[in-house]
Parts: structure tokens; sequence; C-alpha cells
């Protein structure tokens, strides 16, 4: 390799290194704040109900910290030079897969003062993890390879992930929309995000999920100026996904069309969600987040077992 692009491959090297690191620098504070939020719900509620293991077989995964002698399949692991580990149907079920909406519209704020809907989401997500942890329940990620897994150190790899997770570039396809991965029967899911891409994208991915046996919880995350449409004369709203700019000489005289099918768009979801046999909520940013945590917490230990 010629030195140039020894010195180009280099210096890009030291550029991940240091957003890495900087990134990671600010993953403390978010785990302070986030067990702060989880503590005040977890005042006053009880956890979630559990039932037995089931027998029917889900999966082989390899063997971790923390495992117990009597989870490991013998057999398995004799054939190959890792320990696996067999789980059964219902102790997969009794996880919970969890996503937070990565797109660029979620790091937009019509004030300052008030968090990004992607800091609040992160905030929301990791407090709930730290609740289902303190509660015994596995953790994963949507979309992530890696097993469910519970304790402090999954929370802390889980929170890594998601303050080291890059957005996708505009017009990459599929922005805002959970991922396709085949989960367990009964499985439980949770996804936070503004859901304002295409209903019918979003639409597919839920019917996908639902398909599986799946159960789950939409909590919908917006800015307050994006449930009131709040502006006034010459304004230009740009793009935040490659849906082009646009420039208006009255804003407000867009106010009631755009809250119209801001409604519309909403009922919707909640009718899919219905259908499915889901929960939906809807959060804004300038509310308290422990409310929300209370409500989708609840959610989630309300929800049958079968």
């Amino acid at each position: 390799m010629p030195a140039s692009q020894t010195g180009h491959v280099a210096t890009h090297a030291n550029r991940q290194q240091q957003r890495a690191e900087r990134l990671a620098s600010a993953l403390p504070p978010l785990l302070v704040a986030a067990e702060r939020v989880a503590a005040t719900v977890a005042q006053g509620v009880h956890g979630r109900r559990r039932v037995g293991q089931g027998e029917t077989f889900w999966q082989f995964r390899r063997y971790e910290f923390g495992d117990t002698p009597q989870q490991i399949d013998w057999r398995r692991s004799a054939r190959a030079d890792q320990i696996f580990v067999r789980e059964t149907e219902w102790e997969a079920a009794q996880s919970v897969w969890l996503w937070r909406d990565n797109s660029p519209s979620m790091h937009y704020q019509s004030d300052p003062a008030l968090p990004t809907k992607q800091a609040r989401a992160d905030l929301l997500t990791v407090a709930l993890m730290a609740l289902l942890i303190r509660g015994g329940e596995r953790i994963a990620l949507l979309g992530d390879p890696a097993t469910p897994a519970t304790g402090r150190a999954a929370l802390t790899r889980l929170a890594t992930s998601l303050a080291l997770e890059q957005p996708p570039p505009p017009g990459a396809g599929d922005i805002g929309i959970p991922p396709a991965m085949p989960l367990p029967r009964h499985a439980t899911t949770v996804l936070v995000g503004d859901f304002l891409s295409p209903f019918e994208a979003i639409d597919s991915a839920i019917r996908n999920l639902a398909a599986q046996g799946v159960r789950g919880h939409i909590l919908q995350v917006l800015d307050p100026a994006e449930a009131t449409m709040p502006f006034t004369g010459r304004s230009h709203f740009l793009g935040l996904e490659a849906e082009g700019d646009l420039l208006v000489g009255r804003a407000q005289g867009l106010r009631q069309s755009y809250l119209d099918r801001l409604q519309e768009h909403q009922d919707r979801l909640h009718d899919l969600a219905s259908v499915a046999g889901w929960s939906m909520a809807t959060h804004h940013t300038d509310h308290p987040p422990q409310p929300a945590l209370l409500a989708l917490y609840v959610a989630l230990a309300d929800q049958p077992k079968f």
C-alpha cells in the first residue's frame, strides 16, 4: 500500500476512534440519568408476572458468563470447540427486544431548552432496560445478533451500542422502520421512535412481527412543535430525510391541514396496534419522561402470559 494511502487509513481510523471515545464519554451520564428515572418509576410498581420454562426448543447459543451448568447442552457442546446453552421457546419469550429509531428526523428539537427526540428516546429506552433488568428479565436490541442477556454488564453493553449507533444516510430507504428478524412466538418487543415514516412501511414492519406471534408496544416520541405546528409567517421547512425543502409565505395557513393529517396518521397507528394486539402511546419531549416510562412498564407487566 502506498504511503499516502496508509496515512489516509490511519487518519480515518484515528477519527473513528476519537468519535467512539467522544460518544462513549457521554454514556455514563445517560446511564446515570436513565437509572435515576428508572428508580423513580420502580417505587410502587411490581415486577412482571413470570412463568415457568417451557419445553419447545428455540435455539442454541454460546455459553455466557452467568449461565448455570444446568443450562449447558452437553451433546451439542461435544460436537464443537465451544460450550453451548440450549434455550427453550418460553425462555426466549420471556426476553424483551427493544428498538430505538435512529433516523435523522429523531435529532430534531424546536427549542434548545428541549432534548432532541433522539436524546429522549435513548433515555426512555435505557431506563426501561434498567427496570426490566431489576425484574430479572433478559433484554436485547432488535436487529442485534447478540442473544438476550441480563445484569449490569448487559445494560452497559446495550446502552453503549445505542450511543455508538450511527444514523443511516438520507435516502437510504426504510429509515425509521424496525428491522425484520425472526423472533420466538409470544416474544415481546418495544419500539420507540417518532413513527413519521410512510404508514405503509410501518404497517408492513408491524404486521411482519405480529404474524410471528410477537407482542409489542409502540411509543411515539414527538417534539411539541410537531404536535402543534406553532409556526407563523414566512417559514422555511427543511427535510431531514431527503424529502426536500418547503418555503411558505404563511405557515399558519398550513396548520389545520397538517394537524388533520397528523391525527389521521396517529389514528391509523392506533388501529394497527389494536389489530395486532399491541399497545401504543405518544410522548412529547416537553413532558417529563417518568409518566411515559411508567405507562410503558405497566403495559409490559399487564400483558397476558401464555
